[in-house]
């Protein structure tokens, strides 16, 4: 159930929301209301998931209150490790399987013994924020900084809550803790800034990122012929944007939604390509992913703690471990191997040379860097990535047969996009938004201007078909 299309605007969110307002000031009511439409809504997508989901929940909430009443610290350890590796253990059936045994029967026919068979494992959407969060909760229990859940009503409330469950902000159990205990009572101030904030994201899904994304599609699925450097380059733009406005409106309809019923949700994005530097980046990119991959994998590890070759080391593994997440192919661990290793020449000397060099030279090659990223994360194969980069700084390319026209919906899309994105790069960016603050004028026309953008983009989805969000496969 996409959160533009009509089941969900039309039927589930204002059923959801009257069952809310019937609540009333009963928490118990509110709590019993959301737990019953995210499991709901999850059903509703992946009905064979659930089952396994409410299982493995059942399994963390026993295994936290173990934690909390041990005293012995290495037996706790251990219960922790048994919830870890629980979790992981769905990851990898549902998520890794058929990639290692498809590389397994590639290795085996190559050296002529007999291949193995590949089953067909459907990958539940939402499986690695699911997975990531269950480990969250486990390890800050044993950390004593959240204690366990109040009961496993709570915890469900945790796991199921229907705005960030298939695509995420991946929240950290601590940071929604307290919301989950008081279940807060919403007011028109947050339904009217949840409501602003979810339209938003509909629009840039339907009129942003749903055209760029037709003609990356087009330019990336080309067989026709080698591919030329203007069309590489074409794709690679268009696929830079599709996916920061696409994954960005998700979590603009996430956190709307969340306020709506008075959750309030963390950031997962803050302007990415204005970043001046890898590092900066990944402080905008995926916020949600890469402070849990801080927090729970590169701080365990010895973060900055250790010398400085098993800090390098750490980051790449850390990189390697974001590009998996991201799925079981070669092209996302060559992404992280990639991203890692420029992360580590920027703690070598590369760092320091940004910072001293123009803002805009450091921003431009930090937004080079991050492309040539894209195309070897978005590509079919490593041949592909290859192709495409070795037709990026080829001009000339020999063999070139083929031609992909991008429509002109598609060059405004783009257009409209490196606009925002570029927006806040100006001097004049922090007046200009202080000037359509809440209570202004100008943003009341801002505000009528962004609900008449959000009918034409329901009008939009009504009339196009219905793209996934680019997460959901992740």
């Amino acid at each position: 159930m996409l959160f533009y299309e009509p089941l969900f605007l039309f039927v589930f969110l204002p059923a959801r929301y009257a069952l809310y307002l019937l609540a009333g000031t009963r928490r118990g009511l509110r709590a019993a209301a959301i737990l019953a439409a995210s499991v709901f809504f999850y059903t509703w997508s992946e009905p064979l998931f659930v089952p396994i989901v409410l299982a493995s929940a059942a399994l963390d909430h026993w295994l936290a209150r173990r934690i909390v009443a041990t005293e012995d610290p290495r037996r706790a350890r251990l219960l922790l490790t048994v919830g870890i590796l629980a979790n992981l253990t769905i990851l990898l059936h549902y998520k890794y399987t058929a990639f290692l045994l498809a590389n397994l029967d590639a290795l085996l026919s190559g050296l002529s013994l007999h291949g193995i068979g590949v089953p067909a494992i459907a990958l539940p959407i939402g499986v690695s924020f699911i997975v990531f969060e269950k480990i969250s909760y486990l390890v800050d229990v044993q950390r004593r900084r959240s204690p366990p859940a109040a009961g496993f009503a709570a915890y469900l409330l945790y796991v199921f809550f229907f705005p960030k469950l298939l695509a995420g902000p991946i929240i950290k159990y601590h940071d929604l803790q307290a919301q989950i205990a008081a279940v807060p009572a919403a007011g028109m101030d947050d339904f009217a800034a949840g409501a602003l904030r979810f339209m938003l994201g509909v629009v840039k899904k339907t009129m942003i990122a749903y055209p760029l994304g037709t003609g990356a599609d087009l330019v990336f699925s080309d067989t026709s012929g080698p591919i030329g450097c203007a069309n590489a380059w074409w794709g690679v733009a268009l696929f830079t944007f599709e996916i920061y406005f696409d994954f960005s409106a998700y979590s603009d309809m996430a956190i709307g939604i969340a306020r709506i019923f008075g959750f309030r949700l963390m950031e997962n994005f803050n302007q990415p390509y204005i970043a001046a530097s890898i590092t900066e980046f990944w402080r905008r990119w995926h916020i949600s992913l890469s402070t849990w991959i801080r927090e729970y994998l590169y701080f365990p590890l010895g973060g900055n703690r250790v010398g400085a070759a098993r800090q390098y080391g750490n980051l790449w593994l850390c990189f390697l471990a974001s590009g998996l997440w991201h799925g079981a192919a070669w092209t996302y661990l060559a992404w992280g191997i990639y991203h890692g290793c420029f992360l580590v020449l920027e703690r070598l000397f590369l760092l320091r040379w940004l910072r001293r060099a123009p803002p805009l030279v450091a921003n431009a090659l930090t937004f080079l860097v991050v492309m040539v990223g894209w195309t070897i994360f978005r590509a079919q194969s490593l041949a592909q990535a290859g192709d495409f980069l070795a037709a990026m700084v080829r001009p000339g390319l020999a063999g070139y047969t083929t031609r992909i026209w991008i429509t002109p919906d598609q060059r405004v899309a783009l257009l409209i996009a490196a606009v925002v994105c570029a927006v806040p790069r100006l001097p004049a960016y922090p007046r200009l938004r202080a000037a359509f603050a809440d209570g202004s004028r100008r943003a009341l026309v801002w505000q009528y201007g962004l609900a008449v953008l959000f009918a034409g983009a329901v009008g939009k989805a009504l009339a196009d078909p219905f793209v996934p969000f680019i997460y959901f496969r992740f």
